[in-house]
């Protein structure tokens, strides 16, 4: 399978030139008419002033995320009629705009979209209707490995568009002989989110994401992070930093499945995560297994763990965090600010909310902090902290 020509996008002297944002048919990235190095230096701008008041000592410099062919994972809404579908966004009429040529997306994600499209048409199923709420078929996700494995994910609403997809299993397969995880997720409910509760395998379990030092387990509605060259920056950069404070035994909050923790884990250090997702714990556990590395994961709440284990024997010297946009909060914030935890490592995809999650832990001091580029042409950012006891 060979990467289509791309003739609505491509990349010249800094700049990511798209036809889709050029005739105002998707605005997704809002910022790509904007040379990269100032998108660069806009961000730290803005992540400096938003962290003054934490006053970090080191700012690190910003790990980019590249300017096209960097997004492993694409959300497809599905638009169009039956037999003549199309896969990207839908515009304010609900009508469907194709996006198969996509600059920012992963090549073997771009080179598999009209392959998706053809399949569909061949199904006869038709698109969901959202103003008519009617329809069958609502999303295709698909995420790619550095590998070139695939995971593919259909989210239709009811039980005709699984069976009808089922039934045609093994011609996806000869199409798309890189689909190692193929799944059908069912969402009945007409309401503006991306997937339902129920998902049907129709083949694999996991898809093996081939870092450079560890492999991760991703099941289909595990969270990993949307630029794997840069998540794997974010995680050599946190390995790094808790080699340096020496810790000895450490905790990852939030652990997803398990990148932070399983990059840090050594034979001297104990290593324990914490996630709600018990689908996230078990690749968690698969892949230390995998890698020979006794490291401990638990399905539960980050902040009931941490409230219960910060006063016993439990105790790390590090805690790694990494929650959602939303930040660790006021509870888990003091937890952590009456522990007497030596090291913190705070990842955030908020710098407005880590802000105020520091502005809660007055007895730590900003170390080192890095921005690492997660969502190039966009307003977004990771940041990453190192935090020490005064």
């Amino acid at each position: 399978m060979t990467t289509l020509p791309l003739t609505p996008a491509s990349a010249d002297h800094g700049h990511l030139h798209c036809g889709y944002f050029e005739r105002g048919e998707c605005r997704s990235c809002a910022l790509i008419e904007t040379h990269y190095g100032q998108q660069i230096a806009d961000k730290e701008a803005w992540c400096r002033k938003v962290l003054a008041e934490a006053a970090p000592r080191v700012w690190l410099p910003t790990f980019a995320g590249g300017l096209r062919d960097f997004r492993n994972r694409a959300k497809l809404a599905v638009g169009g009629s039956a037999g003549n579908v199309t896969l990207g966004i839908l515009d304010q009429e609900f009508h469907g705009v194709d996006l198969r040529d996509c600059g920012i997306q992963a090549p073997a994600i771009r080179a598999v979209i009209p392959v998706l499209a053809d399949f569909l048409d061949a199904t006869g199923l038709e698109p969901y209707d959202v103003a008519a709420r009617r329809g069958e078929l609502k999303f295709v996700h698909v995420t790619a490995a550095p590998s070139g494995e695939l995971m593919i994910r259909f989210v239709v609403r009811t039980q005709h568009g699984l069976d009808v997809l089922r039934s045609r299993k093994g011609r996806l397969f000869e199409v798309i002989p890189n689909a190692s995880v193929v799944s059908v997720n069912l969402l009945p409910e007409h309401k503006a989110v991306l997937e339902g509760s129920r998902e049907e395998m129709l083949r694999g379990e996991s898809l093996r994401m081939n870092l450079d030092r560890v492999d991760l387990h991703l099941r289909p509605q595990s969270f990993f992070q949307t630029n794997t060259a840069v998540a794997i920056g974010l995680y050599n950069q946190v390995a790094e930093w808790v080699d340096a404070v020496e810790a000895s035994s450490l905790w990852d909050l939030y652990c997803g499945v398990g990148g932070f923790a399983l990059y840090c884990a050594s034979p001297a250090r104990r290593v324990t995560g914490v996630e709600v997702s018990e689908q996230a714990i078990e690749s968690a556990k698969v892949s230390a297994a995998e890698l020979g590395i006794e490291a401990r994961f638990l399905a539960g709440d980050a902040t009931g763990f941490a409230k219960e284990n910060l006063s016993t024997d439990e105790r790390p010297d590090c805690v790694i965090v990494n929650p959602p946009r939303r930040g660790i909060g006021a509870r888990l914030s003091a937890a952590l600010e009456n522990s007497g935890v030596e090291h913190i490592v705070y990842s955030s995809c908020n710098p407005v909310s880590l802000a105020k999650d520091l502005a809660r832990m007055p007895a730590y001091e900003v170390a080192q902090a890095r921005i690492f580029d997660m969502f190039p042409h966009t307003k977004h950012l990771e940041a990453a902290v190192l935090l020490q006891r005064r």
